[in-house]
């Protein structure tokens, strides 16, 4: 079965979507929708911009998601059978399933953007990556901190990203190393995403997602909240609204789906940290890149 996966934060680049612009009629007027839609040309700085400028929560989230979806609607071949995505990831899933429409998926992650910077301007918050320790270790040390720190990507076997309010996931870095981590590495991150710091975001996105149609998919999406294949457009939708503070179940997703029958997994968007992922939680799984 082919199985569709799509990126989140963190795989952009300047000059991203620039051959897809300009070498097909649909990305552009696609493209120029978007430009439309947020009111500001992201293409510009898609296209020409600084590493910084691609950094900020409210270019990044749109720029990413408008990669992904907009290749694999100029894909001759996308026939998905099963789709997911990581963490923003999901959002460019759920257009590629046909959940969401074009237009209604950029609103939303256009909102979700901001409704995150705003919430990361609340407290001090960061995440950090731990790696070479078991997930339950992990999540013994988190729960033995004072403050909160919580697990909120497991993203492969033995490297799980920890959330939380910025003392605490640093106290929470001393403990994994001394718990035997090979490394536990604060992120060049704006906050504390899939953790509780991101109630005051989940409140404001929920309400856009409760006013946003959701249509029945074509094929299901391995959502991050539950790692299991969804295909009822509630559930979605009420899955959806609970990513922003719950854990990216990566790794769950991807033994799901190859339960499940995946065969080829096929990563959609920007960089390959997807495929990557993939074949560290299964050596035998068959990955490429749109």
């Amino acid at each position: 079965m082919k199985a569709y996966v799509f990126p989140g934060q963190g795989a952009q680049f300047t000059g991203m979507g620039k051959d897809l612009y300009e070498n097909s009629a649909l990305a552009k007027e696609l493209f120029e929708k978007a430009n439309e839609i947020l009111g500001f040309r992201i293409t510009d700085i898609m296209f020409e911009g600084t590493a910084e400028e691609l950094k900020e929560t409210k270019v990044t989230q749109p720029a990413v998601f408008l990669h992904s979806v907009i290749l694999a609607k100029t894909l001759e071949d996308f026939k998905p059978e099963m789709v997911a995505g990581h963490s923003l990831g999901e959002f460019s899933a759920l257009v590629a399933n046909e959940t969401l429409s074009f237009e209604d998926g950029l609103k939303l992650v256009s909102q979700r953007a901001l409704a995150m910077q705003k919430a990361c301007e609340i407290t001090p918050s960061t995440m950090a990556a731990v790696l070479g320790l078991a997930d339950n270790v992990v999540e013994e040390v988190c729960a033995s901190i004072d403050g909160v720190v919580v697990a909120a990507n497991y993203n492969c076997p033995g490297q799980l990203v920890i959330s939380g309010e910025t003392s605490a996931v640093e106290k929470a870095c001393e403990a994994m190393k001394a718990a035997g981590a090979k490394r536990a590495l604060i992120l060049p991150v704006g906050g504390a995403f899939h953790s509780p710091m991101m109630e005051p975001a989940r409140e404001e996105l929920a309400a856009a997602i409760e006013a946003t149609t959701f249509s029945t998919p074509i094929c299901p999406v391995y959502q991050n909240v539950t790692a299991n294949a969804v295909s009822d457009a509630n559930e979605i939708k009420k899955n959806l609204i609970i990513q922003l503070t719950a854990p990216v179940k990566w790794t769950q997703s991807v033994q799901q789906m190859i339960a499940d029958g995946a065969t080829l997994f096929t990563e959609v968007g920007p960089g390959k940290v997807l495929a990557g992922l993939i074949n560290k939680i299964d050596k035998e799984a068959v990955t490429a890149n749109a």
